[in-house]
């Protein structure tokens, strides 16, 4: 049992892997003082395939909440009905603008190294949820994205195409335990090109069938201000964006803007690629964060500056006793 964190022990001894470790431990006694973590997702973390870590973290109680890009929200669902048609294109440093344009002319939307089939998978998704907005238009109702992809994931209406283990889909692990879900700048992924498409055809009558990012912040404050009542909340960032950027600025929104006094977060780490720098969030170091109200002095940080495809299922490795 826990092989992987006797190798991490072993072998990750300085530098990065060294952080990777402090990261990792401090988690655990966050977790085991009886607080809950924050866990935010940008880049292509779904079509990565981080969900097969991801899922039993949430369903171990690991993670207790997630904010995440539109493209990360949509994408762990695609993964789940069309996997056997994607396409690796492990020479993808070599291609030739006429081999990206062969790619699109098949349907094939390159992330990196993986192409998500236009056919089986987002237009496929496409089909049921728009059904799911018009029904909404139609009731007059309205909901998160998050709700909408529960909605679609818990009526079982996509369980005769699932092409993985659906127990390696975060998103349906999150729906199952009824995750809360803020998922900031929406419309910058391909299903919010599909609502505003499907409104200017004139087949749902209004954007807001699906709630803006102000509302989830909205939403976010409730449940930031009624957790850290009872629980220290951590916050684990994997890549920079708005998946981070909008999440952490709860704290300083109700100190400053709400007058209302909450506790700061009480954990930060970040797995990034972005170098150290002037003028870049992503690059910025913690303690810049104190500052800004959102960590404090004493809050325990940690910038491991690294690839999180490979460091993060690492870290899950080791909470999850692989």
């Amino acid at each position: 049992m826990a092989q992987v964190k006797d190798f991490i022990r072993r072998h990750f001894r300085h530098f990065n892997a060294a952080v990777v470790v402090d990261a990792v431990e401090a988690w655990e006694a966050h977790l085991e003082g009886g607080g809950k973590m924050l866990l935010t997702l940008a880049g292509a973390m779904s079509t990565a395939e981080m969900g097969i870590v991801l899922a039993d973290l949430i369903r171990e109680g690991k993670v207790h909440a997630i904010c995440v890009t539109g493209a990360n929200l949509e994408e762990d669902v695609f993964n789940l009905v069309a996997h056997e048609s994607y396409v690796r294109v492990p020479h993808y440093r070599d291609l030739s603008p006429e081999d990206e344009r062969d790619l699109r002319d098949r349907g094939m939307n390159r992330v990196t190294d993986t192409c998500i089939p236009e056919d089986t998978a987002m237009r496929k998704i496409e089909r049921h949820v728009l059904e799911l907005w018009k029904a909404a238009d139609t009731a007059g109702e309205r909901y998160f994205p998050h709700e909408f992809m529960y909605q679609l994931l818990l009526s079982d209406r996509l369980k005769g195409d699932y092409e993985i283990d659906p127990k390696h889909s975060w998103l349906l692990a999150a729906a199952e335990m009824n995750l809360p879900i803020w998922t900031p700048g929406w419309e910058d992924s391909t299903l919010g090109n599909m609502l505003v498409a499907s409104v200017q055809r004139g087949d749902i009558s209004s954007y807001g069938v699906v709630k803006a990012g102000t509302e989830a912040m909205g939403d976010l404050i409730g449940w930031y201000s009624e957790n850290q009542k009872e629980s220290s909340i951590g916050f684990f960032q994997i890549g920079g964006g708005i998946a981070g950027d909008f999440p952490i600025c709860v704290v300083p929104l109700i100190h400053q803007d709400m007058k209302q006094d909450v506790r700061y977060w009480g954990y930060f780490c970040q797995i990034s690629d972005s170098t150290t720098s002037y003028g870049s969030y992503s690059g910025a170091v913690p303690n810049e964060k104190i500052t800004w109200g959102k960590l404090d002095v004493d809050t325990p940080r940690f910038v491991i500056e690294s690839d999180a495809t490979i460091v993060f299922p690492l870290i899950a490795a080791w909470l999850l006793d692989y």
